[in-house]
């Protein structure tokens, strides 16, 4: 993203992938000779056109980006997916593929995660000394991050409002983690699950995911970055991590380029599916930052814990997350009593489709996620019991094909 835009001008996608092998679906660290074939260094970074491609922390991991501000989501699903298309193309004379879904089925981090050894790795040993990243809150977890822009003070607090709101009930549309180590977990979405304790030895960086109700900059940077950089000092004398994006709340400010990062989002099987999830989130801010269903100063009353208790429902439940707060409901004009969490996006998508504003081909995708659960549930219906390795190979085989094919999990 650029600085100078305003308030829903252009927006930024990043979708995170797993590289795995192609027979055993075991993860596969090679996210470095990748990059390499393109690049011709270690720097960690492609740019291939619109798109851009880039590390993460674990050597399985590959991201990939629009290449500065995208204007428009209806060109996003493709874009992505031909870029899926040639990384998986890359990949297969290294005996490798991009698998989707937030979390690997079965692996064990301890034994099988690889970090990053070139480039950005004194902050990957910084973080690895501090929290031990083998853990599966650092080494397996996939997500898709939604960067929107803003201007000012004034867009800010209008912008932070409405990302507060809309957090607590993500996970009920993009959950895609149900399963660790072979195992159902108990939550549909076990990426936030870990990701809320992966820093625990300093427990201010999370925080409770859900941001503080903070809405000017110098607030922000007084109160919330602040606090992290001084609970984190003893830790990181060199101050290698005194950085804003130390911040790992669900979504963080990120002043130096003026966006808003939400972080929340669980990566989903295929590019239109995550592409869709984005354009409905941007919709549904958009109607509350122009106060369609309720005005600022209702939206920037709301205090962590109740946002917080909606949104340790989701991860649990999911779309069945139960809302019987009714204020909530009311945030966004739902005023048909209690509601789960998936009712209220299928009013929010009825909403979206009304205004016309993005083809109602770019939505199909959340009519599945609305009539079959998100894809964490999709992928348990279709587990039979008892569970085993062979029957996780086969189900997360047919989830590699839905990626390379840019179509839905049904």
């Amino acid at each position: 993203m650029t600085r100078g835009l305003h308030l829903f001008q252009g927006l930024g996608v990043e979708l995170e992938y797993m590289i795995v092998d192609r027979a055993t679906l075991d993860v596969a660290p090679v996210a470095d000779q990748l990059l390499f074939k393109v690049s011709g260094d270690y720097s960690g970074e492609a740019e291939v056109g619109e798109l851009a491609w880039s590390n993460e922390l674990i050597l399985h991991v590959i991201e990939l980006k629009t290449n500065g501000p995208a204007a428009k989501f209806d060109v996003l699903p493709a874009l992505f997916s031909g870029d899926v298309q040639t990384l998986n193309e890359l990949l297969e004379p290294m005996g490798a593929c991009l698998m989707p879904t937030a979390m690997h089925p079965w692996m064990d981090p301890h034994s099988e995660a690889k970090i990053w050894p070139h480039d950005n790795s004194p902050i990957y040993r910084a973080y690895d000394r501090i929290f031990d990243c083998r853990g599966h809150g650092w080494s397996n977890l996939q997500s898709m991050h939604l960067n929107l822009p803003f201007s000012g003070d004034d867009e800010f607090a209008r912008l932070h409002a409405a990302i507060r709101l809309v957090l607590p009930i993500l996970p009920a549309l993009a959950a895609s983690s149900p399963i660790i180590e072979s195992r159902i977990a108990g939550a549909l979405d076990n990426r936030l699950e870990v990701y809320r304790t992966n820093q625990k030895k300093v427990p201010s960086l999370t925080g409770r995911v859900i941001p503080e109700p903070v809405f000017t900059r110098q607030a922000y940077q007084r109160e919330l970055l602040g606090l992290l950089y001084r609970d984190i000092a003893p830790h990181d004398p060199d101050q290698i991590l005194r950085h804003e994006w130390l911040n790992s709340r669900g979504a963080i400010a990120r002043f130096q380029r003026d966006t808003i990062e939400i972080r929340v989002i669980d990566i989903q099987e295929c590019p239109a599916a995550d592409i869709a999830i984005a354009a409905l989130v941007v919709r549904t801010l958009k109607s509350l930052v122009a106060e369609k269903w309720s005005d600022l100063a209702s939206q920037e009353a709301w205090p962590i814990a109740p946002l917080e208790e909606i949104f340790l429902s989701a991860v649990t439940h999911g779309d069945r997350a139960p809302i019987r707060n009714q204020k909530y409901l009311e945030m966004f004009g739902y005023e048909d009593g209690d509601a789960t969490a998936g009712e209220l996006w299928a009013h929010l998508l009825t909403e979206a489709l009304e205004t016309g504003e993005e083809p109602a081909e770019l939505y199909k995708p959340i009519e599945t996620i609305i009539n079959e659960g998100p894809l964490a549930r999709r992928i348990l219906n279709a587990l039979e019991p008892p569970i085993n390795r062979e029957k996780l190979h086969a189900i997360y085989a047919r989830l590699c094909a839905c990626l390379a094919e840019n179509k839905m999990f049904v």
